[in-house]
C-alpha cells in the first residue's frame, strides 16, 4: 500500500511571524519535520503543501517533494486542515494512507512515524498520536455559569481517586496517520481513531515564543528574560 508523508505549512502566522521558518537548534523549525519523514521507513513518498516558495526551496533541499503550491484560499487564518489534506490527497495518485505531519513538533522521530503508520495498517483504523495528561481529570476544575468551581469529572460531585481512574490523553499534533477514503471522506477526527502514545519529550507542539524558549533548552539554549 503507497504511504505518503504530507507536511503542510503555510506562510502566515499571527502569534510568531514566519514560525515555520524560525531558528530552531541551528536551523528552520520544518527542517527537523523533514528530517524525521525523510528518515521514516514506512513513507513510500514526503510532500509539503504550502504557499510559500522559501519553505518549498527549503523542502526540495532535504528530498522532500513539493508538487503543487496551495492556493490562496487554502492558506488564510481560517483554511480548513481538512480541506488543506483533502486538496493534496486529490492531486496525488495511488495514496492510500496518509501521515499528516505538522512542522510545529520537531521532537518527533521516523521512529514514531514507523509505529504510527504500523498501528494504522495493522488495524485498518485511523490513528493520532497523543501524550499522556499532566494531571488526571480528579485534579481538573471547571468554572460554573455562576463563578463557582466544579469538578470537571463528577459534577455530582462523587469524588474518584486519581489511582482508580484510567489514563487520560491529549492529542499532541505530532501525527495523524488515516486512510485515504477517511482524507476525502469528511474529518479526520470523524474517523474510528487509536492512540499512538508519545512521551512528553517528542510532544511538545510549538505555538508561542514561549515554547520555543522550551525547544531551544533541548539544545542548550538559553531562555529569553522575561
Amino acid at each position: 500500500m503507497s504511504v505518503i508523508g504530507l507536511i503542510t505549512a503555510r506562510a502566515g502566522s499571527k502569534r510568531i511571524p514566519d514560525k515555520n521558518v524560525r531558528t530552531l537548534g541551528g536551523r528552520p523549525l520544518i527542517c527537523w519535520t523533514f528530517e524525521s519523514a525523510t528518515e521514516a521507513r514506512s513513507l513510500d513518498r514526503v510532500v509539503l503543501s504550502t504557499d510559500c516558495p522559501y519553505m518549498a526551496h527549503l523542502a526540495r533541499q532535504q528530498g522532500v517533494e513539493v508538487p503543487f503550491l496551495r492556493p490562496a484560499e487554502l492558506a488564510g487564518d481560517h483554511s480548513s486542515h481538512d480541506d488543506v489534506v483533502r486538496h493534496a490527497v486529490e492531486a496525488l495518485e495511488g495514496v492510500e494512507w496518509v501521515v499528516l505531519l505538522q512542522p510545529t513538533s520537531p521532537f518527533r522521530s521516523a521512529g514514531d512515524i514507523d509505529a504510527a503508520v504500523e498501528l494504522a495498517r495493522r488495524t485498518g483504523d485511523a490513528v493520532i498520536g497523543v501524550a499522556e495528561a499532566p494531571a488526571p481529570l480528579a485534579l481538573m476544575w471547571q468554572p460554573s455559569a455562576a463563578g463557582t468551581l466544579r469538578p470537571l469529572q463528577s459534577p455530582d460531585g462523587t469524588y474518584i481517586r486519581s489511582q482508580d481512574q484510567p489514563p487520560v490523553y491529549y492529542t499532541n499534533g505530532a501525527l495523524y496517520v488515516f486512510s485515504r477514503e477517511q482524507a476525502v471522506g469528511g474529518s479526520i477526527l470523524e474517523s474510528r481513531l487509536r492512540p499512538y502514545v508519545m512521551p512528553a519529550d517528542r510532544s511538545l507542539d510549538i505555538d508561542t515564543l514561549e515554547d520555543f524558549d522550551r525547544a531551544e533548552l533541548r539544545f542548550g539554549g538559553v531562555r529569553r528574560a522575561a
